[in-house]
């Protein structure tokens, strides 16, 4: 399956460093877990496929089995979805037909002053988990009888991670351009298997999650470099329920992200749902709502060339 023509590329992180004149931040722990993901981790997403099937009874069956697997392997939610056409990146292409998504929680007493190394390293540390939760899926279903293809939650894969996640399930389009998640709220990662499998689907769900982010301005407001948008715009496309998308300014986004520990801000400062997941499962104390720093912000960059950015608005300018 090719993509759709109005897909996106994939993010350019080289291009983007680039233009703004490299890499700027050094946190070892960061490094290391991103020397572990591309030199440990993407050496391991090739396969052996069993030669002897294993049949399920129904594609519901399939789906649990599955589900199941991938909670003992790491996973806090497990969804699954068919995928189209545009939820491929633009000149990219796809063998398997069904995408099983993953995701796992970040601990939010990271979050409790952002920008900060320690929100950096939980944002890879989560990468790094779900790698091995990916990895390990894969090879489970491989030795099933059944190919796949690995969709690494760092995001360079075929698959987009957003459109993937909305119709497994996971929750509703923010303004900050994240899933928002019931329970999980946005303080979680994803990646996803695709496979063949014949497997019962999940949906899009509506947990008035789009109604509240209308209402609500906090990730707009406590955004240091001032790139979250007021209004939804129409010519960014629907989300999955049929609303006017918001759109970051990424040309604003980056510049700060780059700079400032890679952000985050606008994660931990969403208050949907705040009393069930901003606190610590684990018992450490943490405050209802983070310290934000706000530093000057760089002057916005739209230079990446144009094929190999996606469209986004450019808020208050």
């Amino acid at each position: 399956m090719k993509a759709a023509t109005h897909s996106p590329p994939a993010f350019s992180w080289q291009a983007w460093y680039d233009g703004l004149g490299g890499r700027t931040i050094n946190i070892p722990e960061v490094e290391d877990l991103l020397h572990q993901i591309y030199h440990e981790q993407f050496p391991r997403f090739e396969g052996a496929v069993a030669s002897h099937k294993r049949q399920f009874d129904s594609p519901a069956e399939a789906a649990s089995h599955l589900k199941t697997k991938a909670q003992e392997l790491g996973a806090d939610i497990v969804g699954i979805c068919e995928i189209e056409p545009s939820d491929i990146y633009r000149g990219r292409s796809i063998e398997e037909k069904f995408a099983i998504a993953v995701g796992a929680r970040m601990r939010y007493r990271a979050f409790q002053t952002v920008p900060s190394r320690e929100s950096a390293i939980e944002c890879v540390r989560v990468y790094h988990q779900l790698g091995e939760t990916v990895i390990a899926l894969a090879q489970y279903i491989r030795s099933l009888g059944y190919s796949c293809e690995i969709e690494h939650p760092i995001g360079d894969s075929n698959l987009l991670h957003i459109p993937i996640g909305l119709k497994a399930g996971f929750g509703e389009l923010g303004r900050h351009g994240s899933i928002i998640h019931p329970k999980l709220g946005p303080l979680f990662r994803m990646g996803s298997v695709a496979t063949s499998i014949p497997l019962a689907i999940d949906h899009p769900i509506d947990a008035g999650i789009a109604a509240f982010c209308d209402n609500c301005r906090a990730c707009r407001k406590y955004c240091p470099a001032k790139a979250v948008p007021d209004e939804r715009s129409p010519e960014a496309g629907k989300d999955h329920l049929g609303n006017d998308r918001y759109i970051v300014d990424t040309g604003k986004c980056f510049p700060y992200f780059r700079k400032y520990n890679y952000c985050s801000a606008c994660l931990p400062v969403c208050v949907y749902n705040h009393k069930e997941w901003a606190k610590d499962f684990e018992g450490y104390p943490t405050k209802k709502f983070p310290e934000v720093i706000f530093e000057e912000p760089p002057a916005p960059f739209d230079e990446v060339p144009e094929e190999e950015k996606h469209a986004y608005g450019k808020v208050g300018r």
